[in-house]
């Protein structure tokens, strides 16, 4: 994983590389005079010569998926170098792209279990044996699932000392979280663990610093509890290991196993895609009449990226394999690795996924459907490669997810009060009718099902006020209440 810029004084021109899977970002802004480039988007602010204005491309991405992906970002005059990319910017200011890197070359070449396993599993310790490498204490976010089991046993066996796990749950909710399958994991292999509880105040205050650590908008409620479980490492810890990846990788998504049909269906409906990723998340009817004017000519717009990716597939490719790389190249680079990266460094503590190691992306992605996926079992071969690591009664248990109550948390008063402070935004009332928005509230309120939609608000609002507003010059504190925020 990296992200670098060189300067080549004889050919006077700069080189700017990210890593092959994005894992570490980079952005940069073309002026008129100047290249200007950093790691983090609130770094290239002050350097801009005019204030920032929402990009409505990728707002509108934002709101229909969970982040906006691509070259493009939330400012309109910063753009992303992109994963496996390297640009070249000459003295003239003329500017090269190419791709070094791409998984799309990838064969299925491998048969069957047997074979599969014979040769992921040194390549798995390979892996694991350079990504341990460091000069400074290491641990691991622990959830209840099977990719950070996964990565606990391969720690356990590279090292003497009981490996530092970490995990995260919940004290005020109904909603059941992991820590009982994390404690029963950590304990199988003798971990230094810890379990933090987190009621809705000590969640919802991360808000602000967390939107300030992302730089960019990304709805996904886990990254709250990344942010607590990273400030809790950087204690102690300079080094965290995660299982990201190994659903990408491995074909663990409920979306990449539904009925043939059904893509079919969606892709008629929605050509460009083969019916996948065809719908938006901010999907009900009633809630998408709080648009205004400049995001309801956007609608059909937020499925370009996914377009596109599946478009760049080879002919060859099944429809998982397609369904794999363009969540790679998505979600998977400007959504989750946000949450890993940012969250993270925000706390001066580096994320190492080993899953997306390119090595074993380019593995699952050649493994043939039927080892990955088997009737009513995702990651097929995944699981059976580590049930000579793992138990069985952990590996075989059903793929929950990690969700965060954000559905019966936004309630009561405290969804009263967001409503009275981003009815009157000027964000909010810039992009949505404000007029529509106590409909949404009220379906909140009733059954819990515009949870996602609140939370979008929220976020944006807080962004809003933060970067375009303030500029980038105020920073939050760790814990603070995010109505403060919602000017």
């Amino acid at each position: 994983m990296f992200a670098f810029a060189v300067f080549d004084g004889e050919r006077r021109r700069i080189s700017l590389g990210r890593d092959r899977m994005g894992i570490k970002p980079l952005f940069y802004a073309l002026l008129p005079d100047r290249l200007v480039f950093a790691s983090e988007m609130k770094a290239i602010l002050p350097l801009l010569p005019r204030s920032q204005e929402v990009n409505p491309g990728a707002l509108s991405q934002y709101i229909h998926t969970r982040c906006n992906t691509g070259e493009e970002t939330m400012f309109s005059d910063i753009r992303r170098v992109r994963p496996g990319e390297l640009i070249e910017v000459d003295e003239n200011l003329s500017v090269t792209r190419r791709r070094y890197w791409t998984p799309l070359g990838v064969t299925t070449e491998i048969r069957d279990q047997d074979e599969a396993e014979e040769a992921f599993d040194p390549l798995m310790k390979q892996v694991m044996k350079e990504h341990v490498r460091s000069d400074v204490p290491y641990g691991l976010f622990l959830s209840g699932g099977n990719d950070s089991a996964i990565i606990l046993a391969m720690l356990s066996r590279v090292q003497d000392q009981p490996v530092r796990t970490i995990s995260v749950g919940y004290k005020d909710a109904a909603l059941r979280d992991e820590l009982g399958e994390a404690g029963q994991i950590a304990g199988e292999f003798g971990s230094r663990h810890t379990a933090l509880r987190l009621d809705r105040e000590a969640l919802f205050h991360r808000i602000p610093h967390h939107i300030w650590a992302a730089d960019d908008l990304m709805r996904d409620a886990a990254s709250l509890s990344t942010s607590a479980l990273s400030e809790a490492a950087g204690r102690e810890l300079k080094v965290v290991f995660t299982g990201e990846g190994g659903d990408e990788t491995f074909g663990g998504y409920t979306r990449y196993r539904h009925p043939r049909l059904l893509f079919a269906l969606r892709n008629l409906m929605s050509p460009g895609s083969g019916g996948f990723r065809t719908r938006s998340a901010w999907w009900r009817r009633k809630s998408r009449s709080t648009f205004g004017p400049k995001l309801v000519g956007l609608q059909r717009a937020f499925r370009d990226p996914y377009s596109e990716a599946w478009r760049a597939t080879p002919a060859s490719w099944s429809h998982l394999q397609r369904c794999q790389y363009t969540d790679m190249v998505t979600d998977l680079a400007d959504g989750l690795l946000v949450k890993v990266d940012r969250m993270m460094m925000s706390f001066s503590v580096e994320g190492r996924v080993p899953f997306l190691d390119h090595r074993i992306v380019e593995f699952g992605l050649g493994l043939p459907d039927n080892l990955k996926i088997q009737p009513g079992q995702p990651k097929a071969f995944l699981r059976r490669w580590a049930e000579r690591y793992l138990p069985r009664d952990h590996l075989y248990r059903k793929k929950r997810g990690f969700v965060v109550p954000m559905r019966e948390w936004l309630s009561g008063q405290v969804l009263d009060d967001l409503e009275r402070k981003l009815v009157k935004n000027v964000a909010i009332r810039d992009w949505f009718d404000v007029d529509r928005l106590p409909a949404l509230f009220d379906v909140q309120r009733n059954n819990g099902r515009a949870a996602r939609e609140v939370f979008c608000l929220v976020q944006f609002a807080i962004w809003h006020r933060l970067f375009i507003e303030e500029g980038g010059h105020k920073k939050p504190a760790v814990v603070e209440d995010p109505l403060d925020w919602i000017s």
